[in-house]
């Protein structure tokens, strides 16, 4: 993993989460304005334009709640800078390689994605997003994720197996920063 920048790169997130936020932010105040349109009001009983369209308006709501918490807690973090004997915690940037059954080309165990290596960058927020940063792609982690899970407290050298779509895979951590 090239030297990665953790505050640049918590920057871009950052700033693709608020992305997220003014959209949905867009998107709920017409649903918002949908909802107590005259036109939704009821013309039977069986009429549910103006129930589903509430409905629609609270669910985004509650979405851009969530999303205002998750810029709240990427702002709030202190990136910590973590050694190369340090466990990984919270706002780490952590390296991990497939570990394999048999030898493989040196070529394959560097390659990126599947059955070979993958950073991922421990946030209290963000989590599943995915960002390609300096040719590195980098995916968000929170701590309650089952590999966040595994992840927080591992150190450089560390095994442990996790269940993947693909199947259960033993992964390797490689660097911690």
């Amino acid at each position: 993993m090239a030297e990665l920048d953790k505050r640049k790169l918590l920057d871009a997130i950052f700033a693709r989460v608020a992305g997220q936020l003014d959209i949905l932010v867009q998107s709920q105040r017409s649903s918002q304005a949908g909802a107590t349109h005259e036109q939704t009001r009821a013309e039977d009983p069986k009429d549910t334009r103006a129930t589903e369209a509430s409905y629609l308006a609270r669910g985004l709501a509650e979405r851009v709640e969530q999303l205002r918490g998750q810029l709240d807690r990427l702002r709030a973090l202190d990136l910590l800078d973590f050694g190369a004997d340090s466990p990984a915690g919270l706002g780490a940037l952590v390296r991990v390689k497939e570990e394999k059954a048999e030898p493989e080309q040196k070529a394959e165990e560097e390659a990126e994605g599947p059955g070979g290596s993958m950073t991922y960058f421990l946030l209290p927020a963000g989590g599943g997003e995915s960002i390609v940063f300096l040719g590195t792609e980098v995916r968000v982690l929170s701590p309650s994720s089952p590999l966040g899970r595994k992840l927080l407290g591992a150190g450089v050298g560390d095994e442990f197996e996790i269940d993947l779509p693909r199947g259960r895979t033993t992964l390797c951590v490689v660097k911690v920063v």
